[in-house]
């Protein structure tokens, strides 16, 4: 929101205060608090009939420092509130000398001048990070009697912003107007599904406003020079979180708001679903399955879109008995296939629904007033809502639920979560402002909790469309509604590229676009990028989305794919590992691995997967792809080709079986042996690749189990023409696969010279071994 007329007026029909001089100071044992009048004091008289802005900082965990702005205290902040971490017994250092004003926490300071006009500045590590200086923070009125908080924190010169939540706006957010507000608007609209209040800079700090509500953000809009974010009424709530690079900005501020769940290994597999409108009856959905199986296409995962349910009944979470008059056998022969199951669900209630009936009478739906529940004819007739605010009503909700997961049922696609109302009573007195974006987090929350009780710890998976900050702990969440059409491919990817720099360590998307039906070449194109996501799914609106529905060859790519990411799955596990252990998300923009490389700042059309994958999707029906290949790394190598890149822009064609798959020199990508499921002992029969090991360098991967642990640990460092290995948990027999690396001349365990490399095959228990280099 804009509230500035230029630089220097003010808009008509506002009023707008700034701090100007500190006139007073509390330093507590744990926070810092700061009272500063709107203008020059001069004289006693100065004083009265005036303004006193109240600024508090405290820290709950190092290298996070919390800043509270306060204009009348006396207005209650109502609920919902984020949920929020913090270390037990930390303690951040609060000083006051004759220079000024200190809050230390970790390597984060914000410090302030005394006899200075008003001005904090954050530095991390000595190392400036942005400050709110004149006419940053204000108090706002409206001549209509509306209330705001507002602050503006510095940008540097080359400083961009990232995140905000799932946008498909361009990746970098400067010269954008942002309003966190959770609307379906599909992929090509400034809307987003999931609005999340954090933003990262490139200069390794992220900012978090603490509202549910509406934040509204100008980035380098309003004014040009400065973030803006301001929120409705008297008081404002924003942390500085600071790292020494992006990706430890992002562990602490997950350490904040919540890691990421770890998702079951088998989510990771391919899943194909009904799709929206077609017919799915169980022939139908068999001759799916068994054609898949028939082709060699390893399938995972089967779906049940909306119409599992009868029509103007949803949500009942009952199967339609026209469609599915057998519906626990039918699941049990699905699952006898191998296959885990999904079905679609929201939650709006349909008046034809039983559970209309039970929810109004019990008091579970949200309600208009005291005595009328809020309904609307919009996409299902007469539909109330759960008001998750309500325990009562989440377990009844969850108890409905539990029923489907007896009955065979593991996972669900949580659609919708966005189209709340905020004329609207809850039951805990909610504010339904601040509910209308937080709705979604007890929505997702009530169900991640029947998967984690009813099929354990590590077991549960969403499919979930919506969602805001600390939504990450309840993985997985997909794109929402794309289009067939490569710029709705691109759009789809920098959404994905926004949410995980927001925080969410896992994305998916649907290949080949939901609406309308994609060509061919398109279908293929996708499926690669599909299957190179965290997780990948085919779906549509109107069409269905098995591969020989549009060519031969497609379903020769899918298995290509599908098969190459199941042998991955070593690797990407442990990203995934690595994610819900320390907030890194799995797939990733390509600023947040290499901080130090500018030209990374603004690429938005490849990610790196992991750590050590640099992926590049191809965009375009000429096979052409055109990338960035970091410089000052080394030698990167084609994963699948062989073929090595020394550094900068690479423009090349590819056939539909490739696509630029890169691995990052001096690093480790464990490889499985099994390329029908995602779901194995990833140690047993692993390869470790490693690529272009320089001298002097090492690297070092974990094979985990399928539970997280780590099952092989493999180190290798080189000293001239020396390798060194050494292993800790190999009690199979492992082996390690020199890529780029000069050729083997000896070595205890030589095994062959590969097309690739040379391959060293360790005995079970073998913990360390030499190889000369040639």
């Amino acid at each position: 929101m804009k509230f500035t007329d230029g630089y220097w007026g003010i808009r008509k029909g506002v009023n707008l205060q700034n701090p100007v001089e500190i006139r007073d100071a509390e330093t507590g044992a744990n926070e810092l608090t700061l009272y500063a009048a709107m203008k020059h004091v001069n004289h006693k008289g100065d004083t009265l009939n005036a303004t006193l802005f109240t600024a508090v900082y405290s820290s709950p965990m190092p290298d996070v420092i919390r800043v509270q702005y306060i204009h009348h205290k006396g207005t209650k902040r109502k609920g919902p509130h984020f949920e929020l971490g913090a270390d037990a017994g930390f303690s951040p250092v609060v000083t006051e000398d004759e220079a000024g004003w200190r809050l230390t926490s970790g390597q984060l300071t914000v410090a302030f001048k005394k006899g200075a006009d008003w001005r904090a500045d954050f530095s991390y590590a000595g190392r400036t990070l942005t400050g709110s200086g004149y006419k940053g923070p204000a108090i706002i009125g409206t001549y209509a009697g509306e209330a705001y908080m507002r602050e503006q924190l510095d940008l540097g010169v080359g400083e961009y912003v990232y995140g905000l939540g799932e946008r498909f706006t361009p990746f970098v957010k400067n010269g954008q107007v942002v309003d966190i507000w959770n609307e379906d608007g599909g992929t090509s609209s400034e809307q987003a599904y999931k609005n999340v209040p954090f933003y990262l800079s490139n200069r390794s700090y992220g900012v978090f406003v603490n509202h549910p509500e509406n934040v509204s953000f100008e980035v380098a809009s309003e004014n040009v020079s400065r973030v803006q974010f301001s929120v409705p009424g008297q008081a404002l709530d924003y942390f500085i979180v600071g790292g020494a690079d992006p990706k430890e900005v992002l562990s602490n501020y997950t350490k904040l708001t919540g890691r990421p769940a770890l998702p079951p290994a088998w989510s990771f597999g391919l899943w194909l679903t009904t799709s929206f409108t077609t017919s799915y009856d169980e022939a139908t959905v068999n001759s799916f399955i068994d054609g898949m199986a028939d082709r060699d296409l390893p399938l995972h995962v089967f779906h049940f879109d909306c119409f599992w349910m009868k029509e103007y009944q949803w949500t009942d979470l009952k199967w339609d008995p026209a469609v599915f008059p057998d519906p626990k056998g039918m699941l049990s022969r699905l699952k006898e296939k191998g296959l885990k199951i999904c079905v679609w669900i929201n939650p709006y209630i349909a008046q034809k629904s039983y559970l209309f009936d039970e929810g109004m009478e019990n008091g579970y739906l949200l309600m208009r007033n005291k005595d009328d529940v809020w309904q609307t004819d919009m996409w299902q007739a007469g539909m109330g809502l759960v008001d998750f605010t309500n325990p009562a009503a989440v377990r009844w909700f969850q108890g409905k639920l539990e029923e489907l997961v007896d009955m065979g049922v593991d996972s669900f696609k949580t659609d919708f979560g966005e189209r709340i109302p905020t004329d609207v009573v809850y039951h805990d007195g909610s504010d339904p402002f601040k509910m209308h974006n937080y709705y979604t987090q007890l929505y997702n929350k009530a169900v991640f909790e029947v998967l984690e009780r009813k099929l354990g710890k590590g077991e549960a998976a969403l499919f979930a469309r919506s969602a805001t900050a600390g939504g990450q702990k309840f993985p997985v969440h997909w794109g929402g509604d794309c289009s067939a059409s490569y710029p709705s491919m691109a759009e789809s990817l920098r959404g994905g590229l926004s949410l995980t720099a927001s925080g969410f360590g896992f994305w998916s998307h649907d290949i080949s676009g939901f609406e309308s039906t994609a060509a061919p070449d398109l279908y293929k194109r996708w499926t690669a990028f599909g299957m190179l996501s965290t997780h990948s799914r085919l779906h549509g609106n109107s069409s269905y989305r098995v591969p020989w529905l549009f060519d031969e060859e497609a379903v020769d790519v899918l298995r290509h794919f599908t098969k190459l990411k199941a042998t991955l799955m070593p690797y990407m596990f442990g990203a995934a590992v690595q994610a819900a252990n320390q907030g890194f998300p799995a797939m990733r923009a390509m600023m947040l691995e290499f901080p130090n490389d500018p030209t990374c700042d603004f690429l938005d059309r490849q990610y790196m997967l992991g750590d050590s994958l640099l992926v590049a999707p191809i965009f375009n029906d000429a096979g052409e792809a055109h990338y960035y290949v970091p410089q000052g790394e080394g030698r990167w190598t084609d994963f699948q080709s062989g073929r090595t890149y020394e550094g900068g822009w690479v423009k090349e064609r590819h056939d539909y079986f490739s696509l630029p798959v890169l691995a990052r020199p001096n690093s480790l990508i464990a490889v499985g042996a099994n390329e029908q499921r995602p779901d194995y002992d990833y140690a047993d029969g692993v390869v470790l690749h490693a690529f272009e090991l320089a001298d002097g360098a090492s690297a070092e991967a974990v094979v985990p189990t399928t539970t997280g642990e780590a099952a092989l640990t493999v180190r290798v460092v080189r000293h001239g023409t020396e390798l060194r290995v050494s292993a800790e948990g190999a009690n199979k027999p492992w082996s390690l696969l020199l890529r780029g690396i000069a050729s083997a001349a000896s070595g205890s365990a030589l095994a062959e010279q590969t097309a690739q490399g040379a391959l060293f095959t360790a005995a079970a228990g073998a913990a360390e071994f030499t190889i000369t280099l040639g």
